[in-house]
């Protein structure tokens, strides 16, 4: 059973259902439905959707070649890499309709879709092992119960199931908050680079603001426009409304990015990050996407993350299903958090400590501006940034990108 149809959940639930395994998704609303996000995708989160075999190549998808980074007076182009492991080509898609075409996907790989179902509470056996779910169904929230081996949890940042089985979010962890608005702007949706500001101030301050803003086209006349902040423990969020609109003022009255251009009202998100929720598997649980605090620490991107940790939980929760209940299924679900280290652990390691000592007091200014006028150290940031590069290295950017996240420490053993 998977709980939520985001990209994490439907993900896990295409690749349970092209497994064999007989999979039932429940989401809490009906589609199309809202979700704050950016609706930017880098080429390693194209290659999800390519794996999943997902047409990327009709209405509605807008192609983007790279990244604009945006300091001041200067600018910098930088196209996606090219590489064999990963598209050269980056995606954006508002979010409006992009969760459904990933779960009428999975649908049509053959899993089951409940919609209109509100997971409330997990169903747990004498033990406390799950085995599945409360929640209530339909308009009159009806109340019914859902069974199954196991559960998958892609319900969101709140991460409720998670919570109730106490695990709680790991607060030394970075956390991250957003805000986004649709604007009509003809003048900027067709263009084919994601626009990144690095030099906003915090508000009624000289100091950067610790994150960046963004503009994104949608290719549909419209672009989406956001800024995040990294959090500071001991620290308020600064306001990112009056971050927002100080930004918007410095733009072009003809890019249309002011209230009489808005499409839509201004909306926010929290945004957990570095794999900041744990254990990521117990008790008959496995936690995916925001859920499990999957958003990379280095640049807010979660739309990959969460499809990357759907496939990852599904290779390991269908292994385990191939064997009896008991002793040895466990012992393959319990697995599942070392996978995560495998693929994520030193990248987000060394983007956790980053993201605390660095990015969260100074910003990406103080950075960029050293390095904007020097191309190699431009594209290695962005790899970096990206977690986009060959394995084995294809150039020396991608050998000194490695090398960093190899060279950083592996996780201390724990219970």
């Amino acid at each position: 059973m998977v709980v939520g149809a985001g990209p994490a959940g439907s993900s896990a639930a295409f690749h349970l259902a092209r497994a064999g395994v007989d999979v039932l998704v429940l989401e809490k609303d009906d589609f199309p439905r809202e979700k704050v996000c950016g609706d930017g995708l880098t080429p390693r989160g194209v290659h999800q959707l390519v794996r999943m075999g997902v047409d990327v190549t009709g209405e509605g998808w807008h192609r983007s070649r790279g990244m604009r980074w945006v300091c001041g007076e200067r600018h910098v182009l930088i196209d996606w890499p090219n590489l064999a492991r990963f598209p050269d080509f980056g995606l954006t898609r508002t979010r409006h309709d992009f969760d459904e075409i990933l779960a009428r996907h999975a649908q049509a790989a053959g899993a089951r879709l409940h919609t209109g179902v509100k997971v409330t509470a997990p169903l747990t056996d004498r033990t406390g092992r799950v085995v599945g779910v409360r929640a209530a169904a339909g308009p009159d929230g009806e109340p019914v119960e859902h069974r199954a081996p196991l559960v998958i949890a892609a319900d969101g940042a709140s991460a409720r199931l998670a919570v109730a089985l106490g695990a709680h979010r790991d607060k030394a962890r970075p956390m991250a908050t957003a805000v986004r608005r649709y604007f009509r702007s003809p003048t900027r949706s067709g263009e084919e680079y994601l626009e990144l500001w690095a030099d906003l101030r915090l508000p009624q301050s000289d100091a950067w603001l610790p994150g960046y803003g963004w503009i994104f086209p949608l290719g549909d006349g419209r672009v989406n426009v956001g800024v995040g902040v990294l959090g500071r423990r001991g620290r308020r969020t600064p306001d990112l409304r009056a971050a927002l609109a100080a930004w918007l003022e410095r733009t072009p009255p003809e890019w249309g990015l002011d209230e009489a251009g808005a499409d839509g009202p201004l909306r926010s998100a929290a945004l957990p990050m570095g794999l900041n929720r744990r254990p990521q598997y117990g008790r008959g649980l496995m936690l995916v996407g925001d859920s499990a605090g999957t958003i990379s620490p280095w640049n807010g991107e979660g739309i990959c993350q969460a499809m990357e940790s759907g496939e990852a939980a599904a290779e390991v929760a269908a292994l385990a299903l191939t064997r009896p209940a008991g002793p040895g299924r466990e012992r393959v679900l319990q697995s599942y958090p070392a996978v995560l280290d495998r693929r994520w652990g030193r990248y987000y390691r060394l983007g956790n400590a980053a993201a605390t000592y660095v990015l969260s007091r100074s910003g990406f200014e103080p950075l960029l501006t050293r390095i904007i006028d020097r191309p190699a150290l431009v594209d290695g940031m962005a790899r970096l940034l990206t977690n986009l590069t060959d394995d084995p290295s294809r150039d020396a950017v991608d050998h000194v990108v490695n090398t960093l996240v190899r060279l950083t420490p592996a996780r201390a053993a724990t219970r």
